[in-house]
């Protein structure tokens, strides 16, 4: 009997767990698409994810989404932490795209809209 009864709050929490997993995995804001459909706009390709303009682009929407979350969840302090890493990483492409091609850096600051 207790076997059973533990074999059922097993079940119980297995089904919970999975639950709580299919409602992450619905509320991805940056699926497979979207990142293709980013690299295609602002890359010279779907395939082309190392070209910095990509990266830039997909840098400036997780950092949008990220805002959007820290405006609602003001203590999430970890979430802040990578939204700060992201900020960084996004700045250093940013500084080497200005460095190598000035051109290409001005026309991915008005593409994305990041400077005003």
């Amino acid at each position: 009997m207790a076997f059973i009864a533990y074999s059922k709050k097993i079940n119980t929490f297995a089904s919970r767990k999975s639950n709580q997993i299919h409602k992450v995995e619905n509320s991805m804001y940056l699926t497979t698409e979207k990142k293709k459909e980013i690299f295609k706009t602002y890359g010279k390709s779907e395939a082309d994810t190392g070209s910095a303009e990509g990266q830039i682009a997909i840098f400036t929407t997780r950092i949008n989404h990220l805002t959007q979350h820290l405006l609602t969840n003001k203590k999430d302090y970890s979430t802040q932490r990578a939204l700060l890493k992201l900020v960084g990483k996004r700045r250093k492409l940013l500084d080497y795209l200005k460095d190598k091609e000035i051109e290409r850096y001005r026309a991915v600051i008005k593409a994305l809209k990041i400077r005003k």
